[in-house]
């Protein structure tokens, strides 16, 4: 499914704020959310290069924030 180019597909994120794509032929797992972004894959992959800039998971930004860092 990830592979077909007809396929539609949702920006999911979860509670880390990481970031990935879904088939919104299938629903969404359990621990993501829709971010309310869909279209084909390349489209979704391209929001979610302008969306993620720090990839590091929340937790350890928050821990590194919590550090003074």
């Amino acid at each position: 499914m990830f592979d077909d180019p007809t396929a539609t597909f949702t920006v999911v994120r979860n509670d880390e704020e990481q970031y990935s794509i879904w088939p919104t032929a299938i629903a969404v797992p359990a621990g993501w959310t829709e971010v309310g972004v869909t279209g084909t894959k390349d489209e979704c992959l391209a929001r979610i290069e302008e969306l993620w800039t720090d990839l590091r998971p929340r937790s350890l930004r928050d821990a590194l924030a919590a550090d003074g860092r």
